[in-house]
């Protein structure tokens, strides 16, 4: 009995051909494939003849952990060739990796991403022997241009290389001690005849040694023992870092069974994991895109499956210019005959036996880029295509990805989400395709319905269509929506990866908004936008879990700007909400006094520069809100709030336009005993800070009083009792300030009375014009032919040449 191990990097054509080769050759009783092993059952549903690339889509959640991966599989998968090859020769197939749930996984997205990361140093001395730049190059150097003969030895000593400079983690361990016991097993079942084990290779030096495989000597395998593999079968402590794993109590150190394989670990019962499959695409696949995982370029790859590297390379020459040519541009025959002229001699040059992408890629760099370029090609290197590259190398990169994308058989098994959607959109009359276009009236039952049915789908993700009108806060005053039909690439996968948040609609949107309140990095604006969601969706019973949730964490957060947007967001829905059945709610409530306890324990302790912070502004706006409106659900009182204000006002390290509004919100709740709310006698102190400052000042003060203060410009006065308006005051303050000082304040006193609207500000003008005795419209003043800061500017620019001229005796005649 035997077992032959082949190590292969992912989406690899040359290996994928060796997979094929091989179990022709041995015809093996067994096939062994890195892959979830709780999909053996479902070996069936993965070859019902799905249009590839397809991928297994795992998911798993519970009360602390939620993880989601994908196992990518195309044409030229290895593991995929050996599924199909291995079923087709009559051996038994089978998945043998741990579960996509478990804790090995836990930090990997993708079951396939590659440990390249981990064996730099390896591949970095090896690009630097063949003098290649990437790790991709030096691939395509050593085994995808090179003839097939002796590929399997070549693979055997460049993962041994790689595998010994790198160190596995626990969660590889884990891994590799769990397909040993599956290589095992099959050894012991297969008698005589062979077994193969189809593994990254990153992966295959460790196996041969954990699996017990030994040379004709009797030794273990010395590839195995020289990449430092040799783990002993039972050593749980190897693992017990990535969780409980069942070794010990048998020759195989994993208990098998009741089929006599080894154990498949179930999730928790408290726990929702499943698998399913989804359709992928070449652009998911691309490493340029972000693909974590195997070979880029899957356009160029499929093509080098299908007809050979040669005839890859001239589809990549044609398919490039073509795609530069329908985007205007300018590409010649003769660039096409340079670019082919120069692939083939920089294949000759590299000593390549074949055109690889690289030649190819780079002779069409040379012939096409003739500006030059202030970042390396992307292909010599590994990442995504950064912003802003030549559109000849953005062409070149999308030609190589290809734009295919995979079509499920009619008869794939869907979670039942998929089903739950359908039947939803057919009953409401949601499933006219999506080119339709809809508008809600939001007062109409059925229209509601409709539109939480359409808001569920995109808080999880699902493309189709998007809402283009519609309200956009707890306050705005409207009651229809429109969604117009979008672009919906990747629909089907999107509802079977949607699946993992739950069996039912609103069930996974509540789940996706729970997850969203948790993410750890999700300030207050998020935590706005999820609340506002939350009621968009009409989740029902569950959006009482998420409003106690978001109350909880309202307290926790630190910058007064967004949290005074949850405020705002609460406090407009619990005062005004006529559609969503959510006013007066008493969860809006826990989070409305949450919110404004948070905002004026932040404020009373904010510290900072000079300056306008309007979200702080708009936070101060909404405890005021809350304390006239909402004093019910405050544990706050109005005397409480008024006496922070006040405090506030007077705190010569509080910013300066947070006084100013401090001091609104004192003037609007009213005052504190023995103190002054008069805005006239609290300006003639702040002037004396400066212009700048003064302006910050009245910035705060208008965000949170102008009506009062508007109030007090027609009258005059105040509650201190003072006899002159504000207006008076700031206008013989700033007709006293020097033409230097008057400038250098002037963007922060024209930003202060911004907040005006425009009637008011022409009460204002009005008011200038009688204090000079001057008859005519107000709005002269408030009209001028250029930017006042530029008039006000070039009046002092005059001034100061005048002032030069008459003092060298060169100025006007009297």
């Amino acid at each position: 009995m035997s077992a032959v191990f082949l190590g292969v990097r992912h989406h690899s054509p040359a290996c994928a051909r060796l997979v094929e080769r091989t179990i022709e050759e041995l015809r093996p009783a067994h096939v062994l494939v890195e892959g979830p092993a709780e999909m053996n059952a479902r070996l069936d549903e993965l070859l019902l003849g799905h249009e590839l690339p397809v991928a297994v889509f795992s998911h798993y959640r519970d009360g602390h952990r939620a993880a989601t991966s994908w196992a990518p599989l195309c044409d030229y998968s290895p593991e995929w060739v050996a599924l199909r090859a291995g079923r087709a020769a009559g051996a038994e197939v089978r998945f043998i990796d741990l579960p996509a749930w478990h804790p090995a996984f836990a930090e990997r997205a993708n079951r396939y991403a590659d440990a390249e990361v981990r064996y730099a140093e390896a591949t970095e001395r090896l690009c630097r022997h063949f003098a290649v730049d990437s790790s991709d190059a030096l691939w395509d150097r050593l085994f995808e241009v090179e003839p097939d003969d002796g590929l399997a030895a070549r693979l055997d000593a460049y993962f041994a290389l790689v595998r010994g400079d790198a160190e596995a983690d626990a969660g590889d361990r884990a891994r590799e001690a769990y397909m040993a016991a599956w290589v095992r097993r099959a050894v012991a079942a297969a008698g005589e005849r062979p077994v193969l084990v189809v593994t990254g290779g990153f992966h295959q030096p460790a196996l041969r040694a954990l699996a017990g495989i030994r040379d004709s000597d009797g030794t273990v395998d010395s590839a195995a023992q020289a990449a430092g593999a040799v783990v002993p079968v039972g050593a749980v402590g190897a693992v017990g870092a990535v969780g409980e794993l069942p070794f010990g109590g048998g020759g195989d150190g994993w208990p098998l069974g009741a089929d006599g394989w080894p154990h498949v670990p179930a999730p928790p019962a408290e726990a929702r994991a499943g698998s399913f499959l989804v359709p992928y695409s070449f652009r998911q696949l691309d490493a340029f895109a972000g693909y974590q995982s195997g070979m880029p370029s899957p356009g160029y790859y499929q093509q080098v499956w299908e007809a050979g590297p040669e005839a890859a390379a001239d589809g990549l020459l044609r398919t490039v210019v073509e795609r530069l040519r329908a985007r205007k541009f300018p590409v010649s025959t003769a660039d096409l005959i340079a670019a082919r002229s120069l692939a083939q001699g920089l294949t000759a040059l590299r000593g390549h036996p074949r055109p690889a992408r690289i030649d190819v890629l780079d002779g069409l760099a040379g012939a096409l880029i003739t500006d030059d370029l202030d970042r390396p090609l992307p292909w010599t290197s590994r990442g995504t295509l950064s912003t802003g590259s030549h559109p000849a190398v953005v062409e070149m990169v999308a030609a190589c990805s290809g734009d295919r994308t995979g079509r499920l058989h009619p008869a794939t098994p869907a979670p039942p989400l998929v089903h739950d959607v359908a039947a939803q959109l057919a009953r409401l009359g949601l499933d006219g395709g999506h080119g339709s276009s809809y508008r809600l009236d939001l007062t109409d039952a059925t229209d509601l319905e409709r539109s939480r049915v359409l808001h569920r789908l995109r808080v999880l993700g699902i493309p189709g269509h998007g809402r283009t009108a519609g309200p956009e806060s707890g306050i705005d005053p409207v009651f229809t929506e429109r969604w117009e039909p979008r672009p919906s690439p990747g629909r089907e996968a999107a509802l079977v990866e949607a699946g993992a948040y739950g069996a039912g609609l609103a069930e996974a949107a509540a789940a996706a908004l729970t997850e969203r309140t948790h993410d750890a990095e999700a300030g207050a604006d998020a935590l706005a936008g999820v609340l506002f969601d939350t009621v968009l969706c009409g989740v029902g019973a569950l959006s009482e879990q998420l409003l106690a949730e978001l109350a909880a964490r309202v307290e926790e957060l630190k910058a007064p700007g967004p949290l005074g947007d949850v405020l705002a967001t609460a406090l407009g829905l619990w005062r005004h909400d006529r559609v969503y059945g959510v006013a007066r709610g008493p969860l809006l409530g826990a989070v409305i006094d949450g919110a404004t306890g948070r905002l004026l324990w932040l404020l009373e302790g904010a510290r900072g520069a000079s300056g306008v912070d309007f979200p702080r502004l708009r936070a101060v706006v909404a405890v005021r809100d809350a304390v006239l409106h909402a004093p019910e659900l405050l544990a706050a009182s109005r005397a409480t709030v008024a006496g922070i204000a006040q405090r506030i006002s007077r705190d010569p390290d509080a910013p300066i336009d947070l006084r100013g509004a401090a001091f609104g919100l004192r003037r609007t709740l009213g005052a504190v005993p023995g103190t002054s709310t008069d805005p006239a006698e609290a300006v003639r102190t702040v002037a004396a800070a400066g212009p700048d400052a003064l302006g910050d000042w009245l910035a705060g003060l208008f965000a949170l009083a102008r009506d009062e203060v508007t109030g007090a410009v027609e009258r005059g006065g105040g509650d201190g009792g003072a006899t002159e308006s504000l207006v008076d005051v700031l206008d013989s303050l700033v007709c006293a300030l020097p033409d230097g000082d008057f400038l250098s304040g002037l963007p922060a006193l024209r930003q202060a009375f911004a907040f005006f609207p425009p009637r008011e500000r022409e009460r204002i003008a009005g008011k200038l014009l009688e204090r000079r005795g001057v008859r005519g419209s107000p709005r002269g003043l408030l009209r001028t032919t250029a930017d006042p800061l530029l008039i006000a500017r070039a009046g002092a620019l005059e001034e100061n040449v005048s002032r030069v001229l008459s003092r060298y005796g060169l100025g006007a005649a009297s």
